[in-house]
């Protein structure tokens, strides 16, 4: 049965408090530095650290899986419900899992997986200042693009209400697992990488990365902030003047703009960003690209998935508009 509860942002996680909650951060690991807290040791520990945080993750989710056993069935999610115990406890049973005003996917789906990613790049960073007398430049720029990545993220924080992981699918350890465990260990791969594995990098290539993090970080916030902008009001003057097609739902696809260009723009500007965060390592090694492998093969399935649901949902609008936007995620490639 499909949901009938939808997503909406708690009323104590409104606005950017996910970004406060980062800037708190910030001021917390400061503080505890000035006192001598040893952040540069924290890079001894990544690995059991990553095994506690797979285990929190894994107790967390027989939490979710015992919780939605009572949950309503409205409440419930479309995909985790299918009567096998170990595929829903994976995929998870309840759509948005709450207590009281608390909404435990809203809450976990940036905060703990981004602010750990740049909590550790940041130990990296200082662990390397420890060994060699400074950070090189190929850390601080790895540190850099990937913290105005998640400092943009948090800033934006209740744009994810709107992405298929808060309104489709349930929180089970599928989720849990890549907010709490995957993505601070893995995405920190090229920081974990040139800790050990320094690479001199001069000035006038790291200026040629830094132009292609910011072209494609435009691209993603450009597409990103004229989407939200649409959605929230067709009629604000940033938008006003975009073309197009009326859906039989009632709600309209934009078909110019970002959104003229390719099916999934955002995308395109993601994948930029992560060539732009592994070129800092060189070429001499695959493990810095894995992130950029790995988030490719993401976002196609993605893009897959999100094309079923869109002609599902709009039919021949959708179709119309695959017609005159034919590539979807890179222009005249794929």
């Amino acid at each position: 049965m499909a949901p009938t509860q939808g997503p909406r942002a708690p009323l104590e996680f409104g606005g950017p408090l996910g970004f406060q909650a980062l800037v708190l951060t910030a001021l917390l690991v400061g503080l505890g530095m000035s006192a001598g807290l040893p952040l540069g040791a924290l890079p001894e520990m990544l690995l059991p650290l990553a095994f506690v945080a797979t285990l929190t993750a894994f107790i967390f989710s027989l939490f979710l899986y015992m919780k939605a056993q009572v949950a309503p069935v409205s409440a419930l999610a479309p995909g985790g419900n299918s009567g096998n115990p170990i595929y829903d406890f994976f995929l998870g049973r309840e759509l948005n899992p709450r207590i009281c005003f608390f909404d435990f996917k809203y809450f976990c789906e940036l905060r703990p997986g981004l602010i750990g990613w740049v909590l550790i790049n940041l130990a990296l960073l200082m662990k390397e200042a420890e060994l060699r007398g400074s950070p090189s430049l190929a850390m601080w720029l790895v540190n850099g693009f990937q913290l105005l990545y998640v400092g943009d993220a948090l800033w934006h924080e209740e744009a994810v209400l709107t992405t298929m992981d808060i309104t489709h699918d349930g929180f089970g350890f599928m989720l849990a697992f890549g907010d709490m465990a995957w993505v601070p260990f893995t995405y920190s791969l090229q920081a974990q990488f040139l800790l050990h594995h320094p690479q001199p990098l001069g000035l006038p290539m790291a200026s040629v990365i830094c132009l292609i993090n910011a072209t494609g970080y435009y691209i993603f916030r450009g597409a990103n902030s004229q989407k939200n902008t649409f959605r929230k009001n067709p009629s604000d003057p940033r938008v006003a003047g975009l073309e197009t097609i009326s859906t039989a739902t009632g709600r309209k696809l934009l078909v110019s703009g970002w959104w003229g260009m390719v099916r999934h723009p955002n995308y395109l500007g993601d994948l930029i960003m992560a060539l732009a965060w592994s070129l800092p390592c060189g070429v001499s090694h695959l493990l810095p690209y894995f992130y950029l492998l790995y988030f490719t093969a993401l976002l196609v399935h993605r893009e897959a998935r999100d094309e079923r649901q869109c002609l599902q949902k709009y039919g021949l609008a959708w179709q119309e508009y695959c017609r005159r936007v034919p590539y979807r995620i890179m222009p005249y490639i794929y």
